[in-house]
């Protein structure tokens, strides 16, 4: 099964973790990361004042559960000390499973495709550029969807 997983990272060398989650992705057993998007440099969602954001997009092959994957990125997340303390806070790293082959999941554990992506250009960018003809499960062309998005704050780097 092909997955897109989102990276994000603003705290502890943002680079570092986001390079350290695909490796601890890449050495998951029946994971293998297949291709990387550039990294971005995004605003916090709710402009509150914590660092920007490093975000980025890699394409697995997995033979997992969607479940099971979700599983290993919070795994990931807690090895890299990912603390919750409140909604859109600042972070060592984050990994959403943004889409999962053509599924369409809505559990109390996951919803795919991710529930925001159409609203996030530091989601939609990267995605577009590991596949700019993706057509979205439920939501439809990336490109239409980028299209209705403001992505001039959106710094590639």
């Amino acid at each position: 099964m092909l997955a897109y997983i989102g990276l994000g990272s603003n705290l502890n060398h943002p680079k570092k973790q986001i390079k350290n989650a695909l490796i601890a992705l890449n050495s998951t057993k029946d994971v293998k990361v297949v291709s990387l998007s550039s990294l971005y440099q995004s605003k916090p969602i709710d402009n509150s004042k914590q660092p920007d954001y490093i975000n980025a997009m890699c394409q697995v092959d997995t033979y997992l559960t969607a479940l099971e994957l979700l599983y290993i990125c919070q795994d990931i997340e807690i090895k890299q000390h990912r603390v919750r303390e409140k909604k859109w806070s600042a972070r060592t790293i984050d990994l959403d499973i943004i889409i999962y082959g053509v599924q369409v999941i809505a559990s109390k554990q996951l919803i795919v495709p991710h529930p925001q992506m159409m609203n996030r250009a530091f989601v939609l960018v990267p995605l577009a550029e590991l596949e700019p003809h993706l057509k979205v499960p439920v939501l439809g062309a990336i490109q239409d969807l980028i299209a209705k998005l403001d992505i001039s704050k959106l710094v590639k780097l």
